[in-house]
């Protein structure tokens, strides 16, 4: 493990150095596709004469199990360090937009996609139950906090349209989440739905993970408020953020509640009185802390995605499928956006740019991929994941190259609205 976690480390730095010298690519966008590019060499060099060396690659990155890596390892810190980094009072006032398209648009979405791909898969000669391609549709759907926020912070975006598009990826990711797992249970693939399958058990166990998860953070948030209040030692006091973001995230688990959620809601309580808690010194160190850690594992977990294509055999009618879905994500994501916003547009003063760039900036990440690669082996689990793979490249690599001039348009029109307001 410590091996595989070594040789990762230093593939991460060196492609990392290389985008920051000479790429200059965001570096979610650079990272993930070095990776991949580094993938697509091993397999030339293998196909050259060299076959043992994409057993080694493959093993190393086997060891390391990108699920474990992502939801049960560093998927707690990167959602507690995204909402830490929001301001959670501008968050509350736009609380009305971002929980519509956190749950409305997520649960949306799913369905939508999770039929097209029904109809995709059966159109390319794919037989794969509907169960799996609602699974299919769950785990697409919520884009990926972290590599929105760091596109966010490079463009520089109003403070309106960056709370807006990081909260709703922050709570969907969550509700992503339990939404896939109460699919998994209903499939009969889960171990969250117990006894009879019913109505009321589904929505019971939604309401558990997802209200649960949400109190649990909240708790969470004002008990580490209440220690840190009371010392000013830094080191103390992001010890205690640590101990609660990794603590609280198990106990989570044990409990059967929703850890992302309540990972976003204990930041967003801790944001909310940062002022009145840390000293300026120590808001400094932790605010600082928190943002490095975000930052090194963010680049850590897109080298990963990228390296991640060498587990991944595809052929002639998965690639077709793959091609098919890109559009019907895309499309899904305008319409599951789209038609909440007819409500909310005039109402929270959104220019006509805010759904396109919610919909081009809709990327996706490694928990669609980790929630992908944790499906049991079945006759149908490859094509899930090979189409989630195309999916997370395409977003990262077209879309995250091509959505700073939409955020500038964007941005222009959103400040041209507010002045026109005041």
């Amino acid at each position: 493990m410590l091996t595989a976690f070594a040789v990762l480390l230093g593939i991460t730095a060196l492609l990392a150095y290389l985008n920051e010298r000479y790429l200059h690519f965001p570096t979610t966008v650079g990272v993930t596709l070095a990776g991949a590019l580094a993938s697509v060499v091993i397999f030339l060099l293998s196909a050259l004469g060299l076959p043992h060396l994409r057993d080694w690659a493959a093993g190393l990155l086997e060891t390391l199990d990108f699920t474990e890596f992502v939801l049960n390892g560093i998927l707690s810190v990167l959602l507690f360090a995204g909402a830490l980094g929001l301001d959670a009072r501008q968050l509350l006032r736009q609380r009305a937009s971002i929980l519509t398209l956190a749950f409305f648009s997520t649960l949306i979405s799913t369905f939508l996609i999770g039929l097209a791909a029904y109809g995709v898969f059966a159109l390319v000669g794919l037989s794969v139950p509907l169960m799996w391609a609602l699974l299919f549709g769950a785990l697409i759907s919520p884009t990926d906090p972290v590599a929105v926020l760091d596109l966010l912070k490079r463009a520089q975006v109003p403070k309106k349209i960056e709370t807006l598009i990081a909260g709703e990826s922050l709570f969907n990711d969550g509700v992503g989440v339990v939404v896939f797992l109460v699919l998994a249970g209903v499939a009969g693939i889960g171990e969250h739905v117990h006894g009879e399958v019913t109505a009321l058990s589904v929505l019971g166990l939604f309401a558990r993970e997802a209200l649960g998860g949400l109190l649990f953070g909240g708790a969470l948030g004002l008990l580490g408020s209440y220690l840190m209040r009371r010392i000013e030692s830094h080191a103390v006091e992001v010890l205690i953020t640590l101990a609660l973001v990794i603590g609280g995230y198990v106990a989570a688990a044990a409990l059967g509640i929703s850890g992302p959620l309540a990972m976003v809601l204990a930041g967003l309580v801790i944001s909310a009185v940062k002022h009145e808690v840390f000293t300026p010194a120590t808001r400094e160190h932790v605010e600082g802390f928190w943002e490095t850690t975000d930052q090194v594992l963010n680049i850590l977990l897109f080298t990963f995605i990228g390296l991640d294509v060498l587990l991944t055999e595809t052929n002639g009618a998965q690639i077709l499928a793959s091609v098919l879905l890109i559009a019907v994500a895309l499309g899904v994501r305008w319409l599951s956006v789209a038609l909440p916003m007819v409500f909310l547009r005039e109402r929270e003063g959104y220019s006509k740019y805010t759904v396109r760039l919610l919909t081009w900036g809709g990327l996706r990440g490694g928990i669609a991929i980790s929630l992908a690669l944790s499906l049991p082996d079945s006759p149908w689990r490859h094509y899930v994941v090979t189409v989630t793979y195309a999916i997370v490249l395409f977003t990262i690599a077209v879309q995250g190259l091509t959505i700073l001039p939409l955020v500038r348009r964007a941005s222009a029109a959103t400040e041209a609205l507010e002045q026109a307001g005041r």
